[in-house]
């Protein structure tokens, strides 16, 4: 047989679409994080609900209540129903985008988490922009010096306050800058988001500001080292591949080889705990809130858990893995843009 006959008789070869390939990409990794909230709607339910003490005695405590009036509690929160049957109650209702009505304050959950998101968002995102970006930079620092005088500091201060309890390193800070030791005066309110009889837009925001300053600390002192050791290590392992020593025969200057080069192809393990820190902003930080009476949703779910407050809990759990689960899938489609190298094809 002729090659013009093979050629009239083999198929034309099948074009190259990339988009399927994304197409697989996305819908696969949507598919883990929707198999995931699955999981996190059916498991919040029976965490909560193993846990001990009775809400309505809590409820009642030091109160003259008759058993007639804590069984009529117990059937108006459902707690009188067989635990399959609250659970049937509870998938309808999540699903339905009803996360409940909280015990102790009689109001919609999802009005309670509303009311406190821009608290927990405020103390909990400022404290992750800022520990990003000074984990970032000494890590970077310190990879590129490795060895020297300022990387051995930096390394050793952030191993140090990770390793310190934040509710102790909180109560160190409201008592030396708070209440003052001495004579020396404290610069910073003790707790709370706002000082009473401050009127005005300007004045307020200054006074949020003002009672920002240390629980933010507390939070950045604790947590900026995971940025720093994980930029440090993905950066050293860099910056003995073939691609740099190229960069710099070419004669490329040391700073531009290391951030047009290095730093970038160094960035995904810190954008993966970028992303994930991102999602627990809105988890708030329960020992950080508590120590500082900061009103936001860590706050929140120490108090719901001191009853126990199931239908708070479990909204608040949803939430919380619905952030993490969200952050975490922007995470994975954005490697490919980050690096080449992990795109689908």
């Amino acid at each position: 047989m002729s090659l013009e006959t093979v050629a009239e008789v083999a198929p034309p070869p099948a074009p190259h679409r990339p988009w399927t390939g994304w197409a697989r990409y996305v819908l696969a990794k949507a598919g883990g994080a929707l198999v995931s909230m699955v999981a996190v709607v059916f498991s919040g339910f029976f965490v909560f609900r193993i846990l001990p003490g009775d809400p309505v005695c809590a409820l009642t405590r030091d109160r003259p209540v008759t058993p007639e009036q804590m069984a009529d509690l117990r059937r108006q929160y459902g707690l009188d129903q067989p635990l399959i049957e609250q659970f049937g109650d509870y998938l309808v209702r999540v699903f339905s985008g009803d996360l409940g009505t909280s015990y102790q304050y009689n109001a919609p959950v999802t009005e309670l988490i509303a009311h406190d998101l821009w608290a927990t968002v405020l103390l909990v995102g400022s404290a992750t922009v800022v520990s990003a970006a000074l984990g970032l930079r000494l890590g970077i620092s310190g990879a590129w010096h490795r060895g020297g005088f300022a990387d051995r500091l930096n390394t050793g201060v952030a191993l140090t306050l990770w390793s310190v309890p934040t509710f102790w390193l909180g109560l160190l800070l409201i008592t030396v800058l708070a209440v003052g030791i001495g004579p020396l005066p404290g610069l910073f309110p003790t707790g709370g988001m706002n000082s009473a009889g401050v009127d005005g837009f300007l004045p307020t925001l200054l006074d949020q500001l003002h009672h920002l300053v240390l629980p933010c600390l507390t939070l950045v002192a604790v947590i900026y080292a995971q940025y720093l050791l994980i930029m440090r290590a993905a950066l050293l392992d860099e910056m003995g591949s073939d691609y740099l020593v190229t960069a710099r025969a070419k004669g490329l200057r040391d700073a531009v080889v290391r951030r047009r080069h290095a730093v970038p192809n160094a960035l995904l393990p810190t954008v993966t705990l970028i992303f994930l820190n991102l999602g627990g902003v809105v988890s708030g930080a329960i020992l950080v809130e508590t120590v500082f009476s900061w009103p936001g949703l860590g706050s929140l779910f120490y108090e719901a858990l001191t009853v126990p407050d199931a239908p708070l809990l479990e909204g608040l759990f949803i939430f919380f893995a619905a952030a993490v689960i969200l952050m975490n899938l922007a995470a994975d489609l954005l490697y490919p843009v980050l690096d080449p190298r992990v795109r689908p094809r």
